[in-house]
């Protein structure tokens, strides 16, 4: 039978797709539902329909899945940040390892994957310890800040969202509250006008120190020496800065930052290693979990002591320090300066010497190191964005031919044809394992060990 757009289907969804949304067939049609979950029997209308395929939407949910729990957040599916927030957390670990399993086993070709179990978050809510929330004006003209809802500028209006921390509602109430009572105006994109952007709050999980960032299209923000005495009453509140960004795009944070009160940074623990925290650093949202992934890295690593380490795409050196507690010299290397710059910071915040890092692009500079320097690495761990690594860097690491490569992915798809060219060029995947960094949501971290 030929489905169109706009036809009801009766599905039973039998699968899991990349994006969580669940797969079911109508004789032998296969159509793509957001919202829908294994298990479930569902009335769905065909929005996009291809020849043998098409995408749904959920209509009615006729038989609810065993596996369907009712979502903690009640703007969930609109917000859409949450893909898995009504499927059962032990049912979301199973559609992560799959996931990855999955690429390995289709694009990276691996049949016998030494997967070890997925590693699952004691905290599956209530763990982010940053945020970035855009703030606007609804339809009746009051001011608003929430999330915005997928693939669109549209606010969710959400004060208290289910994966972050109870000290963000505080936080908004009191910026949403002077912003009313002096007359500031929220930024408007279509226009350029109007004042406040963001609001960006970090959480030290480990520590209670509190981080408050106004974004403002402008140079000050009114009557700000109110607002930041307010926001002190906040217990543990550490750092109050504004930062400028008048440029219009979509990049949230600009170049200039103006503490009103307090340090320019907030400081948090992973395990042994302390980190300064600043609006611009980059730092994983989960501390929980970012510990669980960096003691994966480094029992992966087998360091013994007398090893020398490249740690390539080293951010502000979170692994690198981690890794210089049992090497004998770490080089990380990192394209954005000021996350160097705050690696070097965290290593003389922890005493730590051993360390040396490098401003430029992982595949030019391990390159140059190695052919015109002569460096040489025992063990190169790499943590790539979600485009993989480089050819180059890839070459690089077959030449310099390091005993051990750990590799540190958030996208399975391109760690699968990494690995396999690696392997191709003579190493073998010695361990594989999936860290849940990222809970409710289709995001899976994985840690990977290859050999000579």
């Amino acid at each position: 039978m030929e489905y169109r757009k706009n036809d009801l289907v009766t599905l039973k969804i039998e699968d899991c797709g990349v994006d969580g949304e669940g797969i079911g067939k109508a004789d032998g049609f296969t159509v793509f539902v957001k919202d829908a979950v294994i298990g479930d029997t569902v009335k769905a209308k065909i929005i996009k329909a291809k020849k043998n395929y098409g995408y749904g939407r959920l209509m009615e949910i006729i038989k609810p899945s065993l596996f369907r729990t009712e979502p903690e957040c009640a703007f969930a599916r609109q917000c859409g940040g949450c893909q898995l927030q009504t499927l059962t957390y032990e049912k979301q670990l199973e559609f992560k390892e799959k996931k990855v399993r999955g690429h390995l086993e289709r694009i990276g070709g691996f049949t016998q994957i030494p997967m070890e179990p997925v590693i699952g978050a004691e905290h599956p809510f209530h763990y982010r310890n940053k945020a970035q929330f855009p703030v606007g004006m609804n339809k009746e003209g009051r001011i608003i800040t929430g999330f915005y809802a997928g693939r669109t500028h549209t606010i969710i209006e959400n004060r208290d969202c289910a994966l972050g921390v109870k000290e963000n509602k505080q936080v908004l109430d009191l910026v949403i509250d002077h912003m009313e009572k002096y007359g500031i105006q929220p930024y408007d994109e279509v226009t350029g006008k109007g004042l406040v952007r963001h609001i960006l709050i970090r959480y030290g999980f480990f520590t209670g120190q509190i981080m408050v960032c106004v974004i403002v299209n402008g140079d000050r923000l009114p009557k700000a020496e109110i607002l930041s005495g307010q926001l002190q009453q906040i217990p543990g509140m550490t750092s109050i800065s504004i930062n400028i960004n008048k440029k219009r795009n979509n990049v949230i944070l600009g170049d200039r930052l103006e503490v009103l009160w307090g340090k320019p940074y907030i400081v948090d623990n992973i395990g042994d290693i302390s980190y300064q925290i600043s609006p611009l650093s980059f730092f994983q949202v989960n501390p929980y979990q970012t510990g669980k992934l960096y003691a994966k890295a480094l029992e992966y690593a087998q360091l013994k002591g007398e090893e020398n380490v490249w740690d390539l795409y080293c951010g502000t050196g979170t692994i690198s320090l981690f890794l210089a507690q049992k090497a004998r010299f770490v080089r990380g290397v990192e394209i954005i300066p000021a996350a160097i710059d705050n690696a070097r910071k965290n290593a003389k915040l922890n005493h730590m010497e051993n360390l040396e890092f490098f401003v430029g692009k992982a595949e030019e500079v391990l390159p140059r190191e190695y052919e015109k320097n002569g460096t040489y690495a025992d063990v190169i761990v790499v943590d790539p964005p979600r485009k993989g690594c480089d050819a180059h860097l890839l070459d690089t690491i077959l030449k310099m031919n390091p005993s051990r490569v750990v590799y540190v992915s958030c996208d399975s798809a391109t760690l699968a044809r990494d690995l396999r060219y690696l392997c191709d060029g003579g190493y073998k995947l010695e361990k594989v394992c999936p860290v849940d960094m990222f809970p409710n949501t289709v995001s899976i971290e994985t840690v990977c060990c290859l050999s000579r």
